[in-house]
């Protein structure tokens, strides 16, 4: 029988039903430990970045030094001034020492101190040795004088006889000329025979002959005498300089006074012997005056001879410039000698006082300059540390020109920059300190 209702006739009437319709999707409930552990991580991972960069900031900085034992400037512009003031002796610029010629016993005419004339007598040596001497070249000198004297006279008498030799020959030679003549006029007239005309002819040439040789020998004799006078006064003269040189060092034994001035240091007493070419005394110039002074040796290269100076005594200045410039380097430093100008200096000056100088040697408009420090001698001014807050950062500099108290800054820095002048020797070249205290 059939079924009247068409529900019953779907094809799906006879497949089981799941429970697929009643699911639904719904969250998950969140785990309370998971998130705790979640917020834990942040937390650490921000600590250890934290931590990180605090470490970093210290290792970068490496080690820390107390900005009271550093010394720090600022990097400004102005003029810098490369000038050397110091402190000077002023010594004599002529005081020469006067010494023995040669041994013997010392007078002494003066005392330390006494104001001397020009070629006033100063001291007299007693050197018998040298008197002597001299008595013995004059003797010599007035021997060898004779020997010229007579030399010079023999000459004469060789040249009177070869005179009178010559003189004579020209007489027989006229003679014989004119008995030629007379037997040539008594030949023409046949009044002699040939043979007397002959006879004649031969004397002639005998008379030129012994001419010719009065005139030669006349020539040599005169040349020879004047050569052995000659050689005899020059033995004389050589003599004579001899002696001049012997009363020369006779008349050095007394010791006279170069010029207008004052005895400086006596190194003889009274009265004792003094070796040869030993030291007797000195003299000071007390019209010149110099002033000698110590120049560190970074300076020697910028002085010169001539470069104008300051000179300062009891408050009054006085225009100098530089005398002299040792080559010699002593401890560091040189040794500069500076005259007054134009012969002007202050009255009443005396050796070893101290007087002021000041040598100016470039000025330099409009630089960038910081002060001089250590660091300018450290690695050659090279590099410098430059202050940020509480880090000094190495950085390579270029220094210029310095004066005593400043150093021009070439390239690497800019002005407003603070640097570490002093105690970068502790530093021990590290790219990075950290400054406390600053």
């Amino acid at each position: 029988m059939d079924n009247k209702f068409p529900s019953d006739r779907s094809p799906d009437r006879n497949r089981i039903r799941d429970t697929a319709g009643q699911d639904q999707v719904r969250a998950a409930p969140a785990n309370p430990n998971r998130r705790r552990w979640l917020v834990g991580a942040i937390a650490g991972v921000v600590l250890i970045a934290l931590f990180g960069w605090i470490a970093s900031g210290w290792l970068g900085g490496g080690r820390s030094y107390d900005a009271a034992r550093l010394r720090i400037a600022e990097v400004k512009r102005g003029d810098l001034v490369r000038d050397l003031s110091a402190d000077g002796r002023v010594i004599a610029a002529n005081s020469p020492t006067l010494y023995a010629i040669a041994a013997g016993t010392v007078t002494l005419q003066i005392v330390a101190g006494d104001k001397v004339t020009k070629d006033q007598a100063l001291a007299v040596i007693d050197s018998p040795e040298l008197r002597s001497k001299l008595v013995q070249e004059e003797s010599s000198l007035a021997s060898m004088e004779a020997e010229a004297s007579r030399a010079l006279l023999d000459a004469q008498i060789m040249r009177a006889n070869a005179r009178k030799s010559l003189d004579q020959a020209t007489v027989e030679r006229t003679a014989a000329m004119r008995d030629l003549e007379r037997y040539q006029r008594a030949f023409d007239g046949g009044a002699v025979p040939q043979n007397d005309l002959a006879r004649a002819q031969d004397d002639m040439k005998k008379a030129e002959i012994g001419l010719a040789a009065a005139g030669k020998d006349f020539e040599l004799q005169s040349r020879g005498a004047g050569l052995d006078a000659r050689n005899k006064q020059l033995l004389a003269d050589r003599q004579r300089a001899v002696v001049a040189e012997q009363r020369r060092q006779v008349e050095a034994l007394t010791l006279r006074a170069p010029f207008d001035g004052q005895v400086g240091q006596v190194q003889v007493p009274q009265g004792t012997s003094v070796i040869a070419n030993g030291p007797v005394l000195s003299v000071v110039d007390l019209s010149r005056f110099e002033i000698e002074m110590k120049v560190p040796e970074s300076f020697a290269r910028d002085l010169a001879i001539g470069m104008p100076a300051q000179i300062t005594s009891n408050g009054a200045q006085f225009a100098g410039e530089i005398a002299a410039v040792s080559p010699e380097v002593v401890n560091g430093e040189v040794t500069a000698r500076v005259r007054f100008a134009d012969g002007k200096q202050p009255p009443g000056l005396r050796q070893n006082q101290r007087l002021s100088v000041r040598i100016v040697m470039d000025t330099r408009k409009d630089v960038l300059m910081v002060e001089r420090g250590p660091f300018l001698e450290q690695e050659g001014g090279s590099t410098a540390y430059v202050v940020d807050g509480d880090t000094a950062v190495r950085r390579p500099i270029r220094a210029g020109a310095s004066s005593l108290d400043a150093v021009e800054i070439v390239s690497g820095l800019r002005a407003g920059d603070r640097i570490v002048v002093s105690g970068t020797d502790q530093f021990d070249n590290a790219d990075r300190v950290r400054i406390s205290g600053n």
